[in-house]
């Protein structure tokens, strides 16, 4: 099978992975947003997890990682539930890790396991313990593929990144006992500088902040009044909204209503409906230089100013005026 990515170009990839690509738990991808319920108030911001995950794979594939690491790339994000980490906001999970205390449980109960098996792998080799994998995940503020990919995909649609900009990165990486490092300062102050425009910019546009708040509240008054289950989470975004859109609740109607592209918010700190702290996240990539690991802001002031910069912001919090 010979596919497309708009980051990475094309590739031909194994029998295994285009039989998974096909099966019923990726293909649910395709109807989940990776920004959650930013696709409701801005459509332009819809790049879904099928998107990501064939991204994660293919890159992967792009740095020379085994074929089992791949399948990993594929399989890690299918457990993601409708609206994807909006379910955390909803449930008050401040480790906005649900998607990962339900990864097995989703695996084994579908195809996957048949369609590994049939090609001599056991699914518990692959996913039973991901932290294995080294191009794939790694802790913060380190480079991997998960953070890579989400990083430069959401930034090239969203217009903050071009190809030639990504291209000269990805040129630029290094693989140094199986992990991802870069071997330029200049592409670690690009790439810290994107990634922030990701987490700080995007995550944290007051936008988007409404629709994670106002979306997260409807879900858990839908969840009390039990109008859906958890269960439902495992269905699409579009499934999830047309079962609150169907219940005849007036407050979980007039709170789903409030959710669209007109809506006007705006920061303000001293007049504000709303406020929500994010979940920290910092990068600091390690540049390979001189058969040494040295950490980019111990070599970049304008990373090290960056950091700084990221770490009070996620430290204050946003605070949303909205006005109706």
């Amino acid at each position: 099978m010979i596919i497309t990515d708009k980051i990475y170009g094309q590739f031909e990839i194994a029998d295994i992975l285009e039989e998974l690509i096909a099966s019923k738990p990726i293909q649910r991808l395709k109807g989940i947003h990776q920004g959650g319920a930013s696709y409701l108030v801005n459509h332009q911001w819809n790049v879904t997890r099928y998107e990501h995950s064939i991204g994660v794979m293919l890159l992967i594939k792009h740095l020379g990682g085994s074929l089992e690491e791949q399948i990993a790339g594929l399989l890690h994000d299918v457990s993601h539930t409708a609206f994807s980490h909006v379910i955390d906001f909803a449930l008050d999970n401040h480790a906005e890790d649900y998607h990962e205390e339900i990864f097995l449980d989703v695996i084994k109960h579908s195809e996957i396991p048949t369609i590994l098996k049939k090609y001599d792998y056991d699914y518990k080799q692959i996913v039973l313990d991901m932290t294995r994998w080294q191009l794939l995940e790694q802790p913060a503020p380190e480079l991997c593929a998960d953070r890579v990919d989400y990083t430069l995909r959401d930034m090239y649609v969203y217009g903050q990144a071009s190809i030639e900009e990504i291209q000269k990165f990805l040129n630029d990486i290094v693989i140094y006992q199986g992990k991802m490092y870069l071997r330029s300062i200049e592409s670690a102050e690009w790439f810290v500088k994107t990634y922030y425009q990701e987490v700080l910019d995007f995550f944290m546009d007051p936008l988007n902040i409404y629709a994670y708040a106002t979306l997260a509240q409807t879900l858990k008054l839908a969840l009390e009044k039990k109008i859906i289950t958890l269960a439902d989470f495992r269905k699409e975004d579009d499934e999830l909204i047309e079962l609150l859109r169907s219940s005849n609740d007036h407050q979980v109607q007039s709170l789903l209503q409030q959710i669209h592209p007109r809506i006007k918010v705006k920061e303000d700190e001293t007049d504000f409906d709303l406020y929500q702290k994010n979940k920290e996240r910092l990068m600091d990539p390690s540049i390979y230089m001189d058969s040494k690991l040295i950490k980019a802001s111990e070599l970049s002031l304008e990373v090290k100013r960056m950091k700084a910069i990221a770490k009070e912001r996620f430290s204050k919090g946003v605070f949303v005026k909205v006005f109706r």
